[in-house]
């Protein structure tokens, strides 16, 4: 079984969405302006990955959550985006409704 990296398709993704050119992107973080476009492009080719500071400055410009980028499918990242925009009461009601889902299906 093969493990595909979800890094790249995320960061592709979200940069996307917030209409963002690979070169803009790395420019607001703070990549030089002369190597910003390429390298989101070898982030989100897959041949270098981001370190965890660099992924959290690209979470924060992209307004995902840092856990996005580690969602194996779509809709566990599209939860993970909106989970982030909630209150922590609503997280914590969440939290409730998916647990009695997880007993509800054991159940039955």
């Amino acid at each position: 079984m093969s493990f595909c990296n979800p890094i790249p398709i995320r960061l592709k993704e979200a940069r996307k969405k917030a209409k963002l050119s690979q070169k803009a992107l790395g420019v607001r973080i703070g990549v030089d302006e002369s190597s910003a476009s390429p390298r989101m492009n070898q982030y989100e080719k897959g041949k270098h990955t981001p370190d965890i500071g660099t992924l959290k400055a690209l979470a924060d410009e992209l307004s995902v959550p840092l856990s996005y980028f580690f969602c194996e499918d779509d809709i566990s990242a599209e939860l993970a985006v909106n989970l982030n925009k909630l209150s922590l009461s609503d997280k914590q009601k969440v939290l409730e409704i998916t647990a009695r889902l997880i007993d509800e299906s054991k159940k039955g």
